[in-house]
């Protein structure tokens, strides 16, 4: 089986234009994504509506691709990328360009779900810590919920908390049931990745502004790999200055 990397990367960010090209300690953020992941597929591309960061990856050696500005997901444009690549993958990894601590193993995860011939769709999840700060993690509408069913499939992603847990208070909830949040790293088989992308949008995709939603609720299933490692997604300067920190005392 073959496994086409592809990270998609957009220059205009909201919160953080540029983010893609950030430094991280001397190399952009693209690079160090890029370096992390670079072994665990058969190749590895950026997908990328921007001049400047094609030429970024191509300064480092790495192989790019220029797609559209108008996609409105990663999916799309992992989708367009694919179809300018052109060679013959069996499944696409859809791989966050601004998570630059993602480890081999959460992607070898994902490519085991295709061990399983039915396998479609493949995400990550991660178990919220029972000890963790309930307002800050299972009250926060950034990090969608997921409940899986007993075939390890998603059943549901929301921004609000579920399930809810009858008859105990929202500071008990953590440790009275296992709580998912969803690590957004994607995985499809090529033709189901042709299929979702010609789809439009679905009604609970446009309330909750989650894409896989729509996949969901067209019928398609999500095969779900649990990883135990921490991921820290970019989504502003802020953010930017925290991973540098955590970075940085990693190499000490």
């Amino acid at each position: 089986m073959k496994f086409l990397g592809i990270i998609p990367a957009r220059y205009a960010s909201t919160r953080f234009p540029g983010k893609p090209l950030a430094d991280m300690d001397g190399k952009s953020m693209i690079q160090r994504v890029y370096e992390q992941v670079l072994s665990t597929v058969d190749q590895l591309y950026v997908a990328t509506d921007d001049g400047r960061i094609c030429e970024t990856v191509k300064n480092f050696g790495g192989h790019v691709v220029l797609t559209s500005e108008e996609h409105r997901s990663g999916t799309d444009r992992c989708y367009e990328a694919f179809q300018k690549i052109g060679s013959n993958f069996d499944v696409i990894i859809n791989i966050q360009g601004d998570e630059p601590f993602i480890q081999p193993e959460q992607i070898e995860l994902l490519k085991n779900c295709f061990s399983e011939t039915d396998t479609q769709i493949a995400t990550l999840v991660k178990p919220f810590d029972k000890n963790g700060d309930f307002e800050q993690t299972l009250f926060n509408p950034n990090t969608p919920k997921v409940v899986l069913n007993n075939q390890s499939e998603a059943m549901y992603f929301s921004r609000s908390i579920i399930p809810y847990i009858r008859g105990e208070k929202h500071t008990g909830w953590l440790k009275a049931h296992p709580f998912y949040k969803h690590i957004g790293l994607y995985a499809y088989r090529s033709d189901v990745l042709k299929e979702i992308t010609a789809l439009p949008q679905s009604t609970l995709e446009l309330a909750e502004s989650l894409e896989q939603l729509r996949w969901l609720q067209n019928g398609y299933k999500i095969k779900v790999a649990i990883t135990h490692q921490e991921t820290i997604g970019i989504d502003t300067p802020e953010d930017m200055e925290k991973a540098l920190e955590y970075f940085r005392t990693r190499k000490l």
